[in-house]
């Protein structure tokens, strides 16, 4: 029997602002969770990205929240990323417009005082990063007491990017009568600890397979040395159709974006060291067919929903099994095939073997075959780069000073590659603010943290205690409000 809209205790407003955003029935996960999101009850439910899970719980919080006030917002989405922030925020913007409500994003790497002036104005329904929101709530720019609804969007993201316990100051510092509501890949460990704590008798719903089929993607590993990886990787995106062509750093992102434009290919880059302006365009070049490739660090492989994906590329060796998973994930949805090549160097056959077997592949390491690489799409109606690279990225000479293309052979026979991984770096360390050192996957995880900026209070309330003296938080009502610490700071 077909199920629509309509069916599943929403308003007649509501069937009508989805027709008009376009959206005519729901998905299973949405027919699984909105009645029970609709009666008021706490939903934790696995369910894998590219679901409709955004709707899913957008809908019934659209529903039913109520008016905010200035710097009091009634309900609030948690999520891991700005790109997933944005990508929730365009999907239920236009919706909630259409209601008169008011929705805004909330992360870091964009401005403070654009912000607080929103949050002054009033918004009824807030979609934040962990860090930047607890910022705020440190400057009492806004103040979460009256939030009716919370909902934890990859919660399992979450807690793999050292989130959990700012996730679980920012819902004690909610009400205690609150809605919460949880999805993820996953739901154990550290999910599940957050749902026993902040969860009162929740509903379990389970969509999909518990974990990211591999089986269903065309699998190579070739081995080759590292000059050869930038030349292989641009002929597997021209064979197969646009992927992500993943790297372990910053650094490592900005030069293969580099040295796949002189193999003539169009790409957009994807890292945590980037404003949310820049990561926001690669998306909405990709997703619109303008770019042949995202090359992205790791902060790209969960969270985002991108169609169009037909070849992932490992140019560097993930973290583990699970980020392998994650990062091929990123294609083969929806009961589609992908290919995912991994470019192995011998000295990583090792760390190759053990994550193939981690994820439960037995594939031998060959060298590269294209005949074996299945053509998804074709892209040659998409533009190469000119020669020399992006306007918004010029090259530089070793002493920092832009090319002028005078001395053009010396650059192309000394510079080249090698010079613009070195300015690469050199520009990273001045823009990436006050790093406390860590891993490089911490650093890229660390804009969706908190911003080291300080001010004064620019508003309180007069029933409220002077800030320092805390406030009872928690369904118990008896939990002071913690002092920060620098693990909330990552």
């Amino acid at each position: 029997m077909e199920v629509r809209f309509s069916d599943l205790g929403i308003s007649r407003q509501m069937c009508h602002e989805l027709k008009r955003a376009g959206f005519d029935e729901p998905f299973e996960v949405q027919r699984e969770t909105i009645p029970d999101m609709m009666l008021g009850r706490d939903v934790c439910c696995r369910a894998p990205t590219g679901s409709g899970k955004t709707l899913a719980f957008g809908i019934p919080m659209l529903e039913r929240v109520s008016r905010g006030e200035p710097n009091l917002p009634r309900a609030l989405i948690l999520t891991p990323t700005r790109e997933l922030a944005e990508q929730i925020h365009g999907v239920l913007d236009p919706i909630a417009w259409g209601l008169n409500l008011k929705i805004m994003p909330i992360y870091g790497g964009v401005s403070y005082s654009k912000q607080i002036r929103r949050l002054d104005r009033g918004v009824d329904i807030v979609v934040a990063c962990p860090g930047r929101l607890l910022d705020l709530i440190d400057r009492e720019n806004v103040f979460l007491d009256e939030v009716e609804i919370v909902v934890l969007d990859e919660a399992d993201r979450m807690a793999d990017m050292g989130f959990t316990e700012p996730v679980c100051q920012i819902l004690e510092e909610c009400s205690p009568k609150r809605q919460t509501v949880m999805f993820s890949a996953t739901l154990d460990d550290d999910v599940a600890e957050i749902r026993d704590k902040y969860q009162s008798h929740p509903q379990i719903i389970e969509i999909g397979p518990k974990e990211i089929s591999v089986t269903e993607m065309n699998h190579h590993f070739w081995l080759m040395p590292n000059s050869m990886k930038s030349r292989i990787s641009a002929e597997a995106i021209r064979k197969s159709g646009r992927g992500f062509i993943f790297c372990r750093t910053r650094a490592g992102v900005e030069r293969v974006a580099y040295e796949l434009e002189d193999e003539g290919l169009r790409v957009t880059s994807i890292h945590g060291g980037m404003p949310q302006k820049k990561r926001s365009k690669a998306v909405e070049d990709f997703t619109e067919g303008r770019t042949h490739a995202i090359v992205a660090t790791d902060v790209a492989a969960r969270g985002l929903d991108i169609k169009g994906v037909h070849c992932v590329v490992h140019y560097d060796p993930p973290e583990n099994g699970k980020a392998f998973k994650h990062r091929s994930g990123r294609t083969a949805r929806a009961g589609g095939s992908g290919n995912v090549i991994s470019l192995v160097q011998n000295p990583q056959k090792k760390k190759w073997s053990t994550i193939q077997k981690e994820v439960g592949l037995n594939i031998k390491f060959s060298t590269p075959e294209f005949n074996d690489v299945i053509q998804h799409e074709d892209i040659s109606h998409i533009l190469p780069m000119r020669k020399g690279g992006r306007n918004s990225r010029q090259r530089k000479d070793r002493r920092g000073r832009p090319n002028d293309g005078g001395n053009r052979n010396r650059e192309r026979k000394h510079y080249g590659r090698r010079n613009g991984n070195d300015d690469t770096r050199r520009g990273n360390r001045n823009s990436s603010g006050n790093h406390r050192g860590g891993s490089n996957n911490q650093k890229d995880s660390a804009n969706n943290n908190r911003g080291q900026g300080k001010g004064k209070p620019r508003f309180n309330r007069n029933n409220r205690p002077p800030k320092g003296q805390g406030r009872s938080r928690g369904r118990g009502g008896n939990n002071k409000r913690k002092t920060r610490n620098s693990h909330s700071r990552r």
